[in-house]
């Protein structure tokens, strides 16, 4: 059986990729800014400057990072609901990793060459992952 501290440092590390993910869209969100000549003080009101980003791959890694605050917030209720009842034995915590993983690997192709059906099968995958978490985790304090 995982100690809490090895069961929720897949959680860290999502957390910490959510990080590289936020430095990663300012790094290309602020030149094409300026190179799009929009104004900061306009930013506040994305309706008046986003269309104005003609790039893709600037909205992409936008779009993923905001990505990282959905799915990934049940992840993190799952694994501290285990760690806290005393669930997440071996099995979990390996499909904990896995989804970690998979989180990474979808969010380098949304941010890189952005196939919709690579993404969409690495986040069905990750999504499968995450719901048999939540089904053991059912099972056991049901059972």
């Amino acid at each position: 059986m995982p100690t809490s501290t090895e069961f929720l440092t897949p959680v860290l590390v999502l957390v910490a990729w959510t990080l590289v993910m936020w430095i990663w869209m300012y790094a290309t969100r602020l030149p094409a800014m300026q190179q799009a000549g929009i104004d900061p003080q306009d930013a506040a009101y994305p309706g008046t400057w986003s269309h104005r980003l003609k790039r893709p791959e600037v909205r992409s890694v936008a779009d993923n990072y905001n990505h990282l605050h959905e799915q990934p917030t049940i992840f993190y209720a799952v694994m501290f609901f285990a760690a806290l009842t005393g669930g997440g034995d071996a099995t979990a915590l390996k499909l904990a990793w896995a989804y970690v993983a998979l989180r990474i690997v979808h969010s380098l192709v949304q941010a890189t060459f952005n196939r919709v059906i690579v993404r969409f099968s690495v986040f069905s995958l990750a999504t499968l992952a995450l719901m048999a978490i939540t089904v053991r985790e059912i099972l056991r304090v049901l059972g």
